[in-house]
C-alpha cells in the first residue's frame, strides 16, 4: 500500500472515529447524517482536486469507501425482503376487514401514477421549452459498450415481457425464490405472498379464535424482531452517508458533467418541480410541506447518495411510521409499491424527456397534443413493475422508447451524467412513494394526529 493511499484512508478512518463520538451526545439521526453529508462533501472535493477523475490512487481510495457505503447499502438490502415480509404480513393480519385492504392499496397505487403521469409531462413540456435535442451527441467506446450491455440485460430481463406475462410475473409461485430476489418483480411478489398470508391469518381467527391468536402473537413478535433489526441497520447511516457522498464528489467527471450540462440542469429542474407537485398534494390532504420534508429529508438524502429505492424501503417505512402518523399497513404498502409502480422520477420524468429529445430526428411534432397524450398514457403504464429491475429508469426508457417508435441510442449517450441525475431521481421515487402513504392515510382518516404535528427532531433521537 503506497504512502498517499494510506494516508488518504487514515483520514477517512479519523473521520468516521469522529462521527462515531456524536454517539455520546443527544444528537438526532438527521442532525448525523447531516455531519456525515458535509464531512462527505468535504473529503470527497480535497480527494477530486488532489488527484483528479480516474487517478490510480483515488480508484484504489474509492475501493475502501465502498467497503463502507456499499456495506452498508448491502445490509439495508439484506433487510428489505424480512422488513416488506413481516410488516405486511402483520398489516394484514391486524386488519378489521379485507376491503379496507382494497382501499388502501388503491390509493396508494392511483396516487404512484397520478404522479408519475404528471411527472412525464413536466418532462416534455420543460424539453420542449429548453429545446434538448439528441442532435450533435457522439457515442463514444464507453458509451457503445454499455449499450451492449444494456440491451443484453434489457433483453434478458424485460423485453420478451408483454403486459400480460409482466402481470403473470407478480405471482408469486416460489415465494422461497422471491425473498431472495431471484426475479425483477420480486419485491411486489413478495407483497402478494405476505397478503395472502395475512388473508389466511384472519380466516383462521374467524374459524379457530385460538390458534388465530397463536398465529397473530408469532406474527406480532416476528415484525418486532425485524423492526429492531432495522433501527440496528439504520444507526449506520450516518457512517454509510459519508462514504457514499465522498464517493460520488471525488469520482465526478466535471467535463462530462459541463458537456451535457443543459440535460442535468433541465432534469434537476423538472426533478425539482415534481417535489413542489408533491407538495401541493399535500398540502391539499392537510399536511404542511415543509414539516413533511423536515421529517424525511435523513431518507431523502440516503436516497440521493446510495442511488437506490430498494434499498431506502426500511428508512421508508420507518419515516412514515413513526415521523408522519402513518399506520404500518399503510406504509409497508406504499413503500413497496413504491419501489415498483410508479416510480416518479426513473419511470416518469426520464423516459419522458428522452422521448421528446429523440423525436425531432424523426421527423415527429413533439408539440402534438395527441402525441403528448400518448406519451404521457404510455409512460405511465410502463412504470408499473419496469422500475423494479437494477437501473430502472435505463429500462423504462428502454420500454418506452420503442413503443414511440424511437430509436434508443440516446439511452447510452447519456451514460457519463446518468449517476448525477439518477441520484436526484431517486431521492424524487423515495419521496413519491413517502407522498402516496401519507396522502393515503390522510384520506382514509387514520393518521396520528400526535406524530404528525410533533417535532421531528425529538422523534428522530431515539431511532
Amino acid at each position: 500500500m503506497n504512502l498517499p493511499l494510506s494516508l488518504n484512508l487514515l483520514v477517512f478512518l479519523a473521520l468516521l472515529l469522529g462521527l462515531a463520538q456524536t454517539r455520546r451526545t443527544d444528537w438526532s439521526l438527521a442532525r448525523k447524517v447531516l455531519l456525515g453529508l458535509v464531512l462527505g462533501v468535504v473529503f470527497g472535493l480535497a480527494l477530486h482536486t488532489l488527484y483528479g477523475a480516474g487517478h490510480p490512487v483515488l480508484k484504489a481510495t474509492i475501493s475502501w469507501l465502498d467497503l463502507v457505503g456499499n456495506g452498508y447499502v448491502g445490509l439495508l438490502q439484506m433487510i428489505v425482503m424480512p422488513l416488506i415480509f413481516a410488516s405486511i404480513l402483520s398489516a394484514v393480519a391486524r386488519l378489521h376487514n379485507a376491503s379496507s385492504l382494497g382501499r388502501i392499496s388503491v390509493l396508494s397505487i392511483g396516487t404512484l401514477l397520478l404522479t408519475t403521469a404528471v411527472a412525464a409531462l413536466i418532462g416534455i413540456v420543460l424539453t420542449n421549452l429548453f429545446g434538448l435535442s439528441a442532435e450533435g451527441l457522439v457515442a463514444g467506446a464507453q458509451e457503445s459498450a454499455r449499450m451492449q450491455v444494456i440491451h443484453s440485460d434489457y433483453a434478458g430481463k424485460v423485453a420478451d415481457l408483454n403486459l400480460p406475462q409482466l402481470l403473470l410475473s407478480f405471482i408469486p409461485s416460489n415465494p422461497v425464490a422471491d425473498l431472495a430476489r431471484a426475479k425483477p418483480t420480486s419485491i411486489i411478489s413478495v407483497v402478494i405472498f405476505a397478503v395472502f398470508l395475512g388473508l389466511a391469518a384472519l380466516q383462521l381467527i374467524k374459524d379457530d379464535a385460538e390458534k388465530g391468536q397463536r398465529v397473530l402473537l408469532a406474527v406480532d413478535t416476528l415484525q418486532a424482531w425485524v423492526m429492531r433489526l432495522v433501527r440496528v441497520v439504520m444507526k449506520l447511516t450516518p457512517y454509510g452517508v459519508l462514504a457514499l457522498m465522498a464517493k460520488v464528489v471525488a469520482s465526478s467527471n466535471l467535463q462530462d458533467i459541463v458537456k451535457l450540462g443543459s440535460f442535468v440542469v433541465v432534469s434537476y429542474l423538472g426533478l425539482g418541480l415534481m417535489f413542489v407537485v408533491h407538495g401541493v398534494i399535500l398540502a391539499a390532504t392537510g399536511v404542511n410541506p415543509l414539516r413533511f420534508l423536515r421529517k424525511v429529508w435523513p431518507v431523502l438524502t440516503f436516497a440521493f447518495t446510495s442511488r437506490s429505492s430498494a434499498a431506502s424501503i426500511p428508512l421508508n417505512i420507518e419515516a412514515q411510521t413513526r415521523r408522519l402518523g402513518v399506520p404500518q399497513s399503510i406504509a409497508s404498502f406504499s413503500a413497496s409499491f413504491g419501489t415498483t409502480i410508479g416510480q416518479n422520477g426513473c419511470a416518469g420524468l426520464y423516459p419522458a424527456m428522452l422521448a421528446v429529445m429523440v423525436a425531432p430526428a424523426v421527423g415527429i411534432d413533439t408539440f402534438d397534443p395527441l402525441w403528448i397524450a400518448t406519451l404521457v398514457a404510455i409512460v405511465t403504464l410502463s412504470s408499473a413493475g419496469v422500475a423494479g429491475v437494477g437501473g430502472g429508469a435505463t429500462f423504462a426508457a428502454l420500454i418506452v422508447l420503442p413503443a414511440m417508435g424511437l430509436p434508443v441510442e440516446l439511452v447510452a449517450l447519456l451514460i457519463s451524467v446518468e449517476p448525477l441525475i439518477d441520484m436526484g431521481r431517486t431521492a424524487l421515487n423515495v419521496n413519491g412513494s413517502m407522498t402516496a402513504g401519507v396522502v393515503t392515510s390522510q384520506l382514509l382518516k387514520e393518521t396520528d394526529k400526535q406524530v404528525l404535528a410533533g417535532d421531528e427532531h425529538a422523534e428522530l433521537s431515539h431511532t
